[in-house]
């Protein structure tokens, strides 16, 4: 990429260090929605609407949503809410343990069931959790529990509910944190009892991610929906499990909205489409006499390190305006070309989440016997591409990691 001017690369340098330094402070959503952005882009009004407590409606470009901030459900008053409950969170893998963490690190009564002396019981034992005290065989938990965390993996709720499912008997609730199961019901078989609540909170962020954050202070975004309220009470349910589990704010959503745009998401620009594109610009660029270093660092690393930063802490004009005119010239053509041959694509994609082919194709995958062997030789695989290679090189050479 050209070179940045003088006064832009003071501001990028600034923005950096301000992301480099550890913000332990409770960031809500007022305050990064209100946040004072950078002199290279206009103050926009305020995307406030009407606010309580704890409760916001907000412009969204000009779409008005209410979003649930952390305030209003401080430590005590979750404590007291949940203090007739028992939560028994089911499954410890990335969601299980980060979220099974907060919750016992926020004093709740939380026990987690697992597959005795299997892989997660002994992380969970290793995590501090007690057999017989907090760590259960799975059905021994459900029948504990007046919460019912189902984090286990979408093949293994489908594969375990029929013995689940007798076990959710009236006055429990049924929580998860993602719409596939009872979404896709057709294909995953699970259809919860009717005469109980049923709530989701979907953490925008892996486990290891919600535990981080909450762990510095900080909190990740999720979003809540409810499929079925008995009491009345299951959207208020969900929010203070929301917070609970580590979320700075809540936003309201639907079981099916939910797990479609979740699933459009990681095989598109979250994981799979932003993968295909570094492969296919580093491809080019080696076929075309680059180094390995020099294809890896204008794909990935000046990506990850320097501009996907200042577009998720100011936004895409911040990042062009903190760049050459050269640049941000070439940047702004190209883009338009990029959106317009893969739209068809995207569109492709949702489509085949709506019809529930992405449900069968990792209902197919998950479920298979030797699920995890297939999935190690994936990872052996993409560990072994030249462009990932080059990359733990590069990685190495950061001056944090000397």
């Amino acid at each position: 990429m050209a070179s940045t001017s003088r006064n832009a690369t003071r501001a990028l340098r600034t923005a950096l260090r301000q992301l480099s330094q550890p913000r332990v402070q409770q960031r809500t959503f007022a305050v990064a929605a209100n946040a004072s952005r950078p002199s290279v882009q206009k103050l926009a009004t305020s995307a406030f609407v009407q606010q309580t407590r704890g409760k916001k409606t907000v412009d969204f470009a000009g779409d008005k949503e209410v979003v649930y901030e952390r305030d209003d459900w401080p430590r005590d008053k979750i404590l007291d809410y949940f203090k007739n409950d028992t939560l028994a969170l089911i499954g410890y893998g990335s969601q299980g343990h980060g979220q099974g963490l907060n919750l016992r690190d926020n004093g709740l009564n939380v026990i987690i069931g697992v597959r005795k002396d299997g892989a997660s019981w002994k992380e969970a034992q290793q995590d501090g959790w007690v057999p017989g005290k907090n760590l259960f065989e799975v059905e021994e938990a459900i029948k504990k529990g007046s919460i019912v965390m189902n984090l286990l993996s979408d093949s293994a709720q489908s594969s375990t509910w029929d013995k689940i499912k007798p076990l959710l008997t009236k006055d429990k609730t049924l929580y998860f944190s993602h719409g596939f199961s009872a979404v896709f019901k057709d294909i995953t078989k699970v259809e919860p009892p009717t005469d109980i609540d049923v709530i989701l909170v979907a953490p925008k962020g892996s486990g290891r991610t919600v535990r981080t954050l909450f762990r510095e202070g900080r909190g990740i975004n999720s979003s809540f929906a409810v499929f079925q309220d008995v009491t009345g009470k299951a959207e208020e349910k969900a929010v203070a499990l929301g917070v609970a589990i580590g979320s700075g704010y809540l936003y309201k959503t639907t079981f099916q909205k939910e797990v479609y745009s979740d699933l459009y998401g990681e095989r598109g620009c979250l994981m799979g489409g932003i993968h295909g594109m570094f492969l296919a610009q580093y491809e080019v660029l080696r076929e075309n006499g680059h180094s390995p270093s020099e294809a890896f660092n204008e794909t990935v690393e000046e990506a990850t390190q320097s501009l996907y930063p200042l577009i998720g802490q100011n936004g895409m004009d911040y990042m062009y305006a903190a760049c050459s005119t050269t640049a941000r010239r070439g940047a702004i053509d190209w883009s338009s070309r990029f959106k317009e041959t893969l739209k068809p694509l995207f569109a492709d994609l949702y489509k085949s989440v709506k019809d529930g082919k992405e449900t069968e194709r990792a209902m197919e995958y998950g479920g298979r016997p030797d699920y995890r062997e297939a999935f190690e030789k994936e990872m052996e695989e993409i560990r072994g591409m030249e462009i990932w290679r080059a990359g733990k090189a590069v990685r190495s050479l950061r001056p944090e990691n000397q």
